[in-house]
């Protein structure tokens, strides 16, 4: 292997790029826009592992693992804390929910814990008294998105990764079987092996070669406060996954809302950057839910908003690895609205499986075939990291 093109300047296409380059490969890594342009720049950017499908929390654990040092690995800040993650009840059915969740992922040796009273209010002195109880898990964490997406350019770049920003690409070339080119308006980018790591662009990319990858496309909305006063340590999602919020290091409060019809529409700010902008009632009303959690926020003003498209598989886990029937040809795509987090350990089994290495981790239920066996069933989301 001497060459690999990957297809998206996101926190999985950038970290795999990173890995290869780290072990010698040549990369060329090709986007429309440039690095975090859709889903790794509008996430919410928590680190958690908690609240994980059981088949994803070793991934998640690995991942947190590696953001520990990933500053230094890129030698560059990524904002990254371990502050917490809080995950909230408002109502009786919500809270049988987290005791559910904490009794589950204790079984299985993750830290978290059911804080309630007294002990939720010193956590979070932000949070509205009407808060039941919720979940804590201290080891979760976060970062700035926009900073990591830069800190794996940058590093890439040291590394000789050839960065193709402002390329779309039109086709994938895979005659004979087997993966041979990118096709761009600037003409093929030839290579031995293929990531798509598309996000939402990734069905598009597969289905001329009869690949189908069965994707809903969600929009998730955003907002970012003017700096307010440090108030709010931890990530803080919903048993239902309908708000989530955190304050990044700049003193900014980001909150999102949970997932909504998309119309598919995509327009462009002055700077080419896309857009998926959700309308003023759902803005209105997921501003009230945050201002229900955080009584402070109703009287924080709103710097700017923003919709976020959300790659979601059947299942709500992510496609990872190779597709059927062409060889040299991989996916890492579908994460479904949490996968910031496992940008570090994605990174590293792509670069394994690209490679032909050997995989000590079970990825059987990440599998692209797993949609030919049925249906998978509809999973609940969790939509902070």
């Amino acid at each position: 292997m001497s060459h690999v093109v990957v297809i998206g300047a996101g926190i999985t296409g950038l970290a795999t790029a990173h890995a290869l380059a780290r072990d010698g490969i040549a990369v060329t890594l090709v986007d429309a826009y440039g690095p975090a342009a859709m889903a790794s720049g509008w996430t919410l950017a928590g680190v958690r592992q908690s609240g994980r499908d059981p088949a994803e929390l070793p991934l998640a654990r690995e991942a947190v693992a590696l953001w520990a040092t990933l500053d230094e690995e890129l030698d560059a800040p990524t904002g990254y804390r371990r502050s917490g993650n809080l995950r909230l009840a408002r109502d009786a059915q919500e809270a049988q929910r987290i005791a559910a969740l904490v009794k589950e992922q204790s079984a299985v040796g993750l830290e978290i814990s059911l804080v309630e009273g007294d002990d939720l209010r010193a956590l979070a002195p932000a949070l509205s008294p009407e808060i039941v109880c919720a979940s804590h898990c201290p080891s979760d964490g976060q970062a700035e998105p926009l900073a990591v997406a830069r800190a794996y350019r940058d590093a890439g770049e040291r590394l000789g990764v050839r960065f193709r920003f402002g390329t779309p690409v039109t086709g994938i070339d895979c005659t004979g079987g087997r993966f041979r080119a990118l096709e761009t308006a600037d003409g093929p980018i030839a290579g031995d092996a293929c990531l798509v790591a598309a996000g939402i662009g990734a069905p598009g990319l597969l289905a001329p070669l009869g690949l189908d990858l069965p994707l809903r496309t969600p929009l998730v909305t955003m907002a970012l406060s003017e700096k307010v006063a440090p108030c709010l340590d931890q990530v803080l999602g919903t048993a239902s996954a309908n708000v989530a919020a955190r304050q990044q290091a700049d003193g900014r409060l980001r909150v999102s809302s949970g997932i909504l019809p998309w119309d598919g529409a995509l327009t462009h700010d002055d700077q080419g950057h896309p857009r998926a902008s959700p309308d003023a009632a759902t803005l209105s009303g997921m501003l009230m839910r945050v201002a229900e959690v955080l009584p402070a926020f109703a009287t924080t003003p709103v710097e700017r908003f923003w919709g976020g498209v959300i790659d979601l598989t059947p299942d709500a886990l992510p496609v990872l690895g190779p597709v059927p029937g062409i060889a040299g040809l991989h996916v890492a795509s579908g994460f479904s609205g949490h996968g910031f987090c496992l940008g570090p350990v994605t990174g590293r089994i792509m670069r394994d499986l690209l490679l032909g290495r050997e995989q000590e981790r079970d990825l059987a239920a990440f599998a692209f075939t797993r949609f030919r066996e049925g249906a998978p069933a509809t999973a609940p989301l969790t939509l902070h990291g």
